[in-house]
This record gives C-alpha cells, structure tokens and sequence, in this order.
C-alpha cells in the first residue's frame, strides 16, 4: 500500500493573494495531505484569527492550522532559531512531512530541518507579481491579486443617512457608479412597497436585519467600496419617528465607515412611498437623525446644497479618508 504523501506550506498570508493561492495550489497537486501553517504575531496588523479563517475557506481540503506564539522570525534574530522552527512545525504536525513547499530560499532549510524533500514554486514570483506589503499600502492598485475571502477586509462601507426626499437614492448610485464600488439599496423601500408604509415594530426590526444582510451580500463582491442607502441607524430614526420610540434593544451596530448626512434644504418630492411631508416632521426627523450619529461616535459629514454641489462634496470626503481605495485614472 503506497504510504499519502504529507505536504506542508506556512506563511503570514497578510493577506491571502494571488501568489500564495497559486503555492498552494502548486502543493495540492503534489502530496494527498496539505497542511498549511497560518503564523502571525500579536503586533501585526491583520489578526492572525482573519488569516486562517480566510486560508480555511479558500482550502477547505486541507489542514489548516494557526500558530500565534511570539517566536523569531528571522535566523538572524537568535541562534536557535532553526530549533525553534522544527520543534514548533513538530508541535503542530507530529506525523512526517515528506514535501515542504516554498517561494522563498527558507523553504529547502526548513525542509532538511524536517527530513522532507523541498520542492520550489515559482521563487521568481513571476507568475503572480505581488506581495501582502504592497496590498497592504495599496490594496486597489492590486485588487484583482487579493484573494477573494479577504477582499470584504479592505472594502470601505458609506452609508447615506437621513431623512426621506434628500437625495440619497440617487446619489448613492452615482456614487458606487464614480467610485467603482457596489450599492446597497435601501431595503425598506422594498419593504414597504410590498407590505405598506404602516410600519410595525417587527417591520421595522425586518427592514434593518435586510438592510444588514444587503450591505453584507454587497462586501462580498465589491470592488473597495460599499454605498449603502441607509442602515440600522437611520431604521431606529425611523422608528422614533413612527412609534415614538426606539423598537431596537440595543439599538444597532453602526454599518458604515463613513456616514453622508443629507440636509433638507431640498424641495421635498412624493413618490407615493414617502411620509413626512410637513416641514416640523422634516425638521424632527433630521434632528433625530443627527442625534443617532452623534450618540454613537461615527465619521460623518453633511451634505447640504444643490446635488451636484453635495456630490462633489461626498467624493471629496471619500477621497481624504480613504485615498488608498481610490481608482486611479
């Protein structure tokens, strides 16, 4: 009987990219058993949890394991640095490893180390041209190297908040369209042309959980953005509006990184779906929403005038606090 062939790949994978994707996936089809060691340090700067959460579901046939103790990284920093690694690689997979797989010059030491046969892949990075420093500073200008589980970790969420008749539909979409990014709609909305503006207290708690749950379905194939029209925040506005009174307990997570509050200083227009028409309801339902902002801490900026003068001002804004996710031309 033919003994499996144990194969073992380690990496910090901060993130998971094209080049490591294409190491494993070069190991896979060499051994029966891939192990793939995810190691990080506490003072890195993606927890070393993410990391093998996102390796796991990329390789869902392999083992993958996660080591965090604060161990030497490089020879250089202690003479018992390839003791420490063969007995740490040892803790973790006590059966033989008869391939080690690499990029790196590191991998044949750690393979003799081992007593395994090292076996190189692509030590040019030809193939897949990119390293996690240069996404890490950079994550547009690669995005298409990411890894897909990773992505949602660089993505940036916008969410536009505030009363209804301000805009914020249409420039949510001319937003995500300029940025390149993909919208959330606003689920309410949808909520409501189905069952009636008559909202209760457990309409309300539905339309925030869809609201979450598009904003989420959004950040899974966006391209560094997220514009949400609304979230649970602008729902508990809602529901003070409505009820008189918060039906959240607690009230909702914050969604956004970045809030767009639109001002009312826009004629208000009724498309059938819409409430509060009366110029005191407007003014409540604004000054309720600035409070919703303000009691929870968030970034966020007003946009008054006309809208093209608020989307210039919204683009801006974006631009100065995340000019990483920023498309060049």
């Amino acid at each position: 009987m033919t003994t499996p062939v144990h194969g073992f790949v380690l990496g910090k994978f901060m993130p998971p990219h094209a080049g490591h994707m294409y190491l494993c996936d070069f190991a896979a089809g060499l051994c029966d058993q891939l192990t793939i060691l995810v190691c990080s340090l506490e003072r890195e700067p993606i927890p070393g949890k993410l990391r093998h959460e996102w390796m796991s579901a990329l390789y869902p046939d392999a083992r993958v394991l996660h080591f965090d103790r604060d161990v030497p990284q490089e020879p250089s920093e202690s003479p018992d640095f390839w003791d420490i690694w063969r007995e740490l690689v040892r803790s973790v997979h006590p059966e033989p490893i008869h391939r080690v797989f690499a990029s790196e010059d590191y991998g044949l030491r750690l393979a003799q180390e081992l007593g395994a046969e090292f076996w190189p892949a692509d030590p040019e990075r030809a193939c897949r041209p990119v390293s996690g420093t240069q996404i890490r500073q950079a994550p547009m200008a690669h995005w298409s190297m990411i890894a897909p589980p990773a992505r949602p970790y660089f993505t940036r969420t916008i969410v536009l908040h505030g009363p209804e008749s301000t805009g914020k539909s249409m420039l949510g979409q001319d937003l995500a369209r300029a940025l390149g990014g993909a919208y959330a709609p606003e689920f309410g909305r949808t909520w409501c042309e189905l069952y009636g503006t008559d909202c209760s207290a457990e309409d309300l708690r539905n339309i925030a959980a869809g609201q979450a749950a598009a904003i989420q379905a959004a950040r899974r194939t966006a391209d560094g953005f997220v514009i949400s029209d609304t979230d649970g925040l602008l729902t508990e506005v809602w529901s003070q509006m409505m009820l008189g009174a918060s039906v959240f307990d607690p009230s909702p997570e914050p969604e956004g990184d970045l809030y767009l509050l639109t001002d009312i200083d826009q004629p208000f227009v009724d498309d059938g779906t819409r409430v509060y028409s009366d110029p005191a309801d407007r003014e409540r339902f604004f000054a309720l929403s600035v409070e919703a902002l303000e009691r929870q801490g968030v970034d966020y900026v007003r946009l008054s005038g006309s809208w093209e003068h608020r989307r210039v001002v919204a683009l801006d804004a974006i631009s100065r606090r995340f000019p990483h996710l920023i498309r060049q031309a």
